[in-house]
């Protein structure tokens, strides 16, 4: 065989080979995550302007706000103005949801998120054991909306799905780079499109500190350069990622890295201050004075406070921040370097540490 036309088959057979990937690639391109099986079937349900949503079992205002915003956003892909009144007969929908239940009021971490998705010609069912979980499908049945010449369809298919990690999250930084609420709230509608269930905020640090506080209002108004969310903005953060299945943590850096604090409050430093917002990156000095009753007694105080009570996850950003503020005064305690006090490393620190933060 001549040279020409061994290279001509090689370059054919590279390009049938590239097209199935191809085709096999976008097939499962349009998932994400992975469900935990999939079944791909012939065909699919097409998408018009009768498409409507029907809801068997429970139904709260949860889940139709994630059905609201599902229709809104297959109506930005597919121009369709589809029908937003629920049929009398649910079973007759395009689009079937059997929600078992409302699952746990403050998002958990052993949340049922589990769902499974059946999708023919004819309809879609999608079944769920909680709201939570029911959200998740949607955003699956979302991502298998494709078009083709005939108009849009959703993939035909057979899911059964369920998280493989209990924290799936994201960490935002608005202690070091301030981010208005519009970004968190763009953040956290991205965060629910692929089904991560937690947002982590780093709120404090030694360039900022970026939540009011009523009790110790030197604490925002002079570390923060104006750059903070009230308390009902936190409030309205935390309620918009509960609508969606998410979680808040809330970290405040403690003892370390808390120039921030200093800037308000400068007898919590383990060195006289006056102290400014720091500017730049890096490992600052001094930091909480452990021997210090004022630093326990701050810290019990803001960790203590009448917090937004309102919204359901209030205990649990209280507890959190607690528990990293405790915690982290204990273990990191043993880096500092150095005290006003003359302690030496972890022979005094600990004690006088382990006995502040146990109270």
């Amino acid at each position: 065989m001549r040279p020409n036309n061994i290279f001509i088959i090689a370059l054919l057979i590279v390009s049938i080979s590239t097209a199935m990937a191809q085709n096999r690639v976008t097939a499962y391109s349009y998932l994400m995550p992975m469900p935990a099986s999939l079944q791909y079937k012939e065909g699919g349900l097409k998408v018009t302007s009768a498409f409507a949503v029907g809801i068997k079992g429970h139904n709260d205002e949860r889940l139709r706000s994630a059905v609201d915003r599902m229709l809104n956003r297959l109506e930005m892909r597919t121009t369709l103005a589809t029908s937003r009144k629920p049929p009398a007969d649910a079973a007759s929908a395009a689009l079937v949801i059997e929600c078992g239940g409302p699952g746990k009021t403050i998002p958990a971490l052993d949340e049922d998120e589990s769902y499974s998705l059946d999708v023919s010609g004819s309809q879609a069912v999608l079944k769920a054991a909680t709201v939570v979980g029911a959200m998740r499908g949607l955003e699956t049945f979302l991502q298998l909306l494709d078009g083709s010449k005939d108009g849009f369809v959703i993939q035909a298919v057979s899911i059964q799905d369920k998280p493989r990690f209990p924290w799936r999250g994201l960490m935002i930084d608005i202690a070091r780079r301030w981010q208005p609420m519009e970004v968190i709230k763009r953040n956290l509608d991205g965060m629910a499109a692929v089904k991560l269930n937690v947002l982590h905020l780093h709120i404090t640090d030694d360039q900022g500190f970026r939540i009011e506080s009523k009790l110790y209002p030197k604490l925002h108004q002079m570390g923060s350069d104006g750059n903070y969310y009230t308390q009902a903005q936190m409030k309205e953060i935390i309620e918009y990622a509960r609508m969606r299945g998410i979680r808040v943590y809330p970290e405040f850096d403690t003892p370390g890295h808390t120039t921030s604090w200093f800037v308000g409050h400068p007898e919590l430093a383990s060195k006289a201050g006056p102290y400014e917002i720091e500017r730049g990156w890096g490992v600052y000095q001094p930091v909480m004075d452990p021997s210090n009753e004022a630093v326990y007694k701050l810290l019990d105080g803001f960790f203590s406070a009448k917090w937004p009570r309102s919204s359901p996850t209030h205990t649990s950003i209280s507890a959190a921040m607690k528990l990293k503020a405790r915690i982290g005064m204990q273990i990191r305690i043993c880096r500092i370097s150095s005290f006003k006090k003359g302690l030496r490393i972890r022979k005094d620190c600990m004690p006088i540490t382990i006995r502040g933060c146990s109270r």
